[in-house]
């Protein structure tokens, strides 16, 4: 699969696990393997009550295609890239991102999905709102 055909997106939408892990699935697929963040209800003790989360889609979906460059650059085993970002307002426990990626054998994936998770929150452009009990504030997503 060629870069130009990973799965990259931003959406309002919710994400399904199941639907990407089945969108990466082929008969020469041995392992796929996933991140998954989710909104956690508490930061630096205090408890979270949502989060809002923006992207400059366009750029966002472009660098997201980049990190799938750079993983296949560095681990040539894997397949395919999934990365799929979710924006708006997420309450604690909803999914706000998926990362998957498929290779014939599992061992190639496990540090090519850190990285995937690193990099995207070192040069995405998404920006974290978190309202809390105690105020608001835009938040670093290096964390």
């Amino acid at each position: 699969m060629s870069p130009s055909m990973d799965l990259v997106e931003i959406t309002c939408e919710g994400i399904s696990v199941d639907e990407v892990v089945a969108r990466l699935s082929t008969p020469s697929i041995g392992a796929v393997t996933t991140f998954v963040g989710v909104v956690r209800g508490t930061t630096d003790g205090c408890e979270v009550q949502y989060l809002e989360y923006e992207a400059y889609a366009d750029m966002a979906e472009e660098t997201l295609r980049q990190i799938g460059e750079e993983i296949r650059t560095r681990w040539q085993a894997i397949e395919q890239v999934a990365i799929i970002h979710r924006v708006g307002r997420l309450t604690v426990g909803e999914i706000s991102v998926v990362i998957a990626l498929s290779a014939a054998h599992r061992a190639s994936t496990f540090d090519a999905l850190r990285y995937a998770i690193d990099r995207l929150k070192e040069i995405v452009p998404i920006w974290k709102k978190e309202i809390r009990t105690d105020g608001s504030e835009w938040r670093s997503d290096h964390t």
